[in-house]
């Protein structure tokens, strides 16, 4: 019933869905662009549309003992946010508990353009042990999709390129906020190496 009229719902506002779920169990989802506070609800929809029992974290005192219900209905997962390294453990603790776990988040980590990607999702993956699921909204194409499922490398340079060239032609539903796809220490690369061409 609720992937009906998910599906409907998604249709009533000019979407369309793209891709399959893939088969194997437990994956880290990343979806890109992320520049609007509508991209909730319509990832939540895809969600419901596809069948998919995704999870996605959420700041611990949201799962107060009046509201938490709806944010758990919804698949939130409460997590605590006071150290980077916690949050990467305690992600990691969640794939190990359960066998058919799904965590979805968005890299950017804000609405706003940025000129990097968080690295937390790459760490997360690479603690859990489990592959990257590439999904997207491309408000272009009013399209909301599932990509290729990459099995991480450990060689940050060579994956993020892979995961740089999929979303270079997504376009997010504020254009302009759409952010680099590119973590921070790939910059710090690239400016090590022109201060160390300039040196020659």
């Amino acid at each position: 019933m609720m992937r009906k009229l998910a599906r409907w719902l998604l249709r009533l506002g000019g979407w369309r869905l793209a891709g399959r779920p893939p088969r194997c169990r437990q994956y880290l989802v990343i979806v890109a662009p992320h520049t609007s506070n509508w991209d909730f609800p319509v990832a939540v929809l895809c969600k419901f549309a596809f069948g998919m029992r995704i999870k996605f974290l959420g700041k611990h005192t949201l799962f107060s003992w009046y509201g938490g219900w709806f944010f758990r209905m919804l698949g939130g997962l409460p997590v605590r946010r006071d150290k980077r390294d916690n949050l990467v453990q305690q992600v990691a603790h969640y794939f190990r508990e359960s066998p058919d776990m799904i965590v979805a988040l968005a890299p950017e980590g804000t609405r706003k353009y940025t000129p990097y990607w968080r690295s937390g999702f790459y760490r997360m993956a690479q603690a859990a042990n489990v592959p990257v699921l590439m999904a997207y909204i491309d408000a272009g194409k009013k399209e909301m999709g599932l990509g290729p499922l990459l099995h991480l490398s450990g060689d940050e340079a060579r994956d993020m390129a892979i995961i740089r060239e999929f979303y270079a032609d997504k376009q997010g539903i504020v254009p302009d906020g759409k952010s680099h796809v590119r973590l921070r220490s790939e910059i710090a690369e690239t400016a090590a190496g022109g201060r160390q061409d300039r040196n020659v």
